[in-house]
């Protein structure tokens, strides 16, 4: 199953809000995908399968991955953007 991570600095609470919005963002699309949370320390053991990253930290390495920005699910600013960016995304997948 494709798989997308979620990431904050610990892998709990802002993750958490960011993997409330990306659910709602999956069943808009009619798309079944796992959610993983986690740290941004722990991103690369999850790496595998994954098609998106969706992180409220920076993070620190590399990847082929499309990395998103969930800090505006935090803040609300730049939230419609960050939705149609992580829509058009998974729409191709």
């Amino acid at each position: 199953m494709k798989r997308i991570i979620i990431s904050c600095g610990s892998g709990i609470a802002t993750s958490t809000m960011a993997a409330a919005a990306v659910k709602n963002i999956l069943e808009s699309l009619s798309k079944d995908m796992e959610i993983i949370k986690c740290s941004v320390q722990e991103i690369q053991g999850y790496i595998d399968g994954a098609v998106l990253i969706v992180s409220t930290a920076q993070v620190p390495f590399e990847t082929n991955i499309p990395v998103v920005s969930g800090v505006p699910f935090l803040t609300g600013v730049g939230k419609e953007k960050t939705i149609e960016e992580i829509t058009n995304i998974l729409k191709n997948l």
